[in-house]
């Protein structure tokens, strides 16, 4: 991770000449009213947190290229009515991040839908902006979301995210706390999705190991997941790719594996990079996931580097 690079505030008029983060509302087709945070580091790397979406991250570019692939149903909300419910993740999934889980992920199964209830929920935003006095000057943005039903599960995410002014890396940290009256789960899948051009050429490594790579693109068919645990306590995935080398830091300990997916056909194009919390048993569902009283919380921390191709 490179040093932020450092600014001369005496010589602007307004800071956010150099970083910013500016609070934005989509106004177009499906994304109308999608309420989002623009982030400008002033070192290169620029991102989007939709706050209408989970506070998940739709757009990440590093020197002006975009590196998370978008869908063509764009930054909207999934339509929830029961005609799609299992599948409803299909219907909106796109954006670098989208936050799976919290009462289930992977496959449709025990009638919980694709990747669970949590995605693109909205979120409530409860603080933004820049700091230039802390001992790091950072751009950052809080907020919580509630996933709940009556006689159901319910989780409420408080999400913060940080990226150092002038820096090239951003970092994510979620408590997921069980709200309802029973004791439930708390599963997580963080669904990092990259495209072009970081898709062409790249190689995926796990804990200095590769796993994937050097990729052509296109491909003639969708390759299904795979799942690899991850071989140190502070896991690191690296994808390099013709833009740009980003690299994932995360805490094995509460998300001890690694997921990989990706379909290049033409027309579709994304590769997804996905640390989560359970395995996965031989006939593709869940693993068993312990149980948390109501009260009970997870902590979850991943750190995004993003830097030149050497």
């Amino acid at each position: 991770m490179r040093k932020p690079a450092t600014f001369p505030r005496h010589l602007a008029a307004d800071p956010r000449q150099f970083a910013s983060v500016r609070r934005i509302v989509l106004s177009d087709g499906p994304e109308a009213g999608i309420e989002t945070l623009a982030f400008s580091t002033g070192g290169g790397l620029d991102f989007w947190v939709t706050v209408g979406r989970l506070m998940d991250i739709a757009t990440l570019s590093w020197r002006g290229v975009q590196l998370g692939w978008q869908s063509p149903a764009g930054l909207r909300r999934p339509d929830t009515g029961p005609a799609d419910r299992e599948r409803r993740f299909s219907t909106a999934f796109g954006g670098f991040l989208n936050t799976c889980g919290f009462d289930h992920i992977r496959q449709p199964a025990d009638g919980r839908p694709l990747h669970g209830s949590a995605p693109f929920t909205p979120a409530r935003l409860t603080a933004y902006g820049e700091d230039w006095d802390a001992a790091v000057p950072m751009l950052f943005c809080e907020g919580e979301a509630i996933c709940w039903a009556h006689g159901g599960l319910g989780y409420r995410l408080q999400r913060r995210i940080e990226a150092p002014i002038g820096g090239s890396s951003l970092s994510l940290r979620d408590q997921v706390t069980v709200i309802g009256a029973e004791p439930a789960p708390v599963m997580a899948l963080y669904h990092f999705n990259l495209g072009y051009p970081m898709i062409e050429d790249c190689t995926v490594e796990l804990d200095g190991d590769r796993l994937l790579g050097p990729l052509s693109v296109p491909e003639d068919a969708m390759v299904p997941a795979s799942l690899h645990p991850a071989t140190s306590a502070q896991a690191s995935c690296s994808v390099h790719g013709q833009a740009a080398t980003v690299t994932f830091r995360w805490d094995a300990v509460e998300l001890p594996f690694l997921q990989l997916w990706r379909d290049l056909r033409p027309g579709a194009g994304v590769m997804s990079i996905e640390p989560c919390s359970i395995g996965r048993l031989d006939d593709g569902r869940n693993a068993p996931s312990p149980l948390l009283k109501p009260g009970g919380s997870r902590l979850f921390a991943i750190d995004i580097d993003v830097a030149d191709l050497r």
